[in-house]
């Protein structure tokens, strides 16, 4: 038995697909799943769980009886993911760290709540990462590395050591950012690009000429 609390699942896309795999690969119990597009399936199963509602479901349950997942995933520019973070831990609901159990975490390393380390990830000596930060499938974080908040480390992304990710910074998928490079708040180091000088905030670098413009904002 899961020494943990129960589990809600915020969300039913894609990216919440893969952390119901995670946490039913390290042993969590799941209670079921919220989401507005499944709100008139309640009652029913969504992949072998319960579907306890839409977003209305959350006003039943007690925060100190459950913890959430944030399976809502990160686009670049998007503001969704760390607004629902934000809105339910203010009102008392936790969201414990994930580290897949094919992942591997130096016992150095200090991760922020809600925190989520894919499979694959290898997370180096002295790493910390910022809260409701993802870091997807196969990557890897080396030695002495700083990450904020709500940061998005895309699958196969490689950050060398030193590197400083500012809040709600975006690194694409196959992404390198060199050893002791600062990105910014907010920027974005797009796909297989490879960064080999500081990234301002709210920059997006992409081509193989790292060619740079302002990134994308939600409302």
């Amino acid at each position: 038995m899961s020494a943990h609390k129960p589990l809600v699942i915020l969300g039913a896309g894609g990216h919440a697909k893969v952390l119901l795999s995670l946490v039913q690969s390290a042993g969590f119990d799941v209670l079921g799943v919220c989401d507005p597009v499944l709100a008139d399936q309640a009652g029913g199963q969504w992949r072998g769980i319960s579907i306890l509602g839409g977003d209305s479901a959350l006003d039943a349950l007690d925060p100190g009886s459950i913890e959430l997942v944030n399976g809502l995933g990160q686009l670049v520019g998007g503001t969704v993911r760390q607004k629902v973070f934000k809105r339910l831990s203010a009102r008392g609901f936790r969201f414990p760290v994930l580290v897949h159990p094919r992942a591997w975490v130096d016992s150095t390393a200090s991760l922020g709540e809600g925190v989520q380390i894919m499979a694959g990830v290898i997370i180096q000596a002295d790493v910390v990462i910022g809260a409701n930060s993802i870091i997807n499938t196969c990557a890897g974080i080396d030695h002495d590395c700083r990450l904020g908040e709500d940061v998005h480390v895309a699958p196969g992304a490689t950050l060398c050591g030193s590197v400083q990710v500012e809040n709600a910074a975006f690194i694409g998928s196959g992404a390198t950012v060199i050893q002791g490079l600062k990105v910014g708040t907010e920027a974005v180091v797009g796909a297989g690009a490879t960064l080999t000088r500081n990234l301002e905030a709210r920059q997006v670098l992409f081509g193989p000429a790292g060619r740079k413009k302002d990134a994308p904002k939600e409302d």
